[in-house]
């Protein structure tokens, strides 16, 4: 089974495999995208709502390597579909790849290459420079902003 993020709707994605998608993917679809949802949804695609607490082991997940602030909610969900259904995540985004790669969750990539390896991002302070493994609002040492960078 494969797990169809918007990206596959827009980018006119096939597949012979059976297919599944969440509600929030439909919002944010328009035009021929979303006619394509409602085609395929009327033709058996599965429509699937995760559980509270595999989202809950998704956003942990995606706190561990860095990418929660990166993800939206609907990111996250189709994540955690993928996981619960066994099934493969079909998305270009590289922040949902990353997460799939930590929780061992197959992808396939539409228009663009995928990830070569999964990362753990690390947040510096742009005022004193330390450096945090996870992601906070400002620096707890002397307050300015943090931003993401590559380990």
């Amino acid at each position: 089974m494969n797990v169809l993020d918007s990206s596959a709707f827009i980018d006119e994605y096939t597949t012979d495999e059976p297919v599944a998608t969440i509600p929030m993917v439909r919002e944010e679809l328009q035009d021929e995208a979303g006619y394509r949802f409602d085609a395929l949804e009327g033709s058996g695609m599965r429509i699937h709502i995760p559980d509270p607490e595999t989202v809950e082991r998704i956003e942990r997940a995606a706190r561990e390597t860095g990418d929660a602030e990166t993800l939206s909610r609907t990111d996250i969900r189709l994540l955690a579909t993928a996981f619960e259904l066994d099934a493969v995540l079909v998305t270009d985004d590289y922040a949902m790849q990353n997460v799939a790669e930590k929780l061992d969750i197959a992808v396939d990539v539409i228009a663009q290459g995928g990830i070569d390896e999964r990362r753990d991002w690390t947040f510096q302070c742009q005022g004193c420079g330390r450096v945090f493994d996870d992601n906070r609002d400002r620096c707890e040492i002397c307050g300015s902003e943090l931003t993401r960078r590559r380990p």
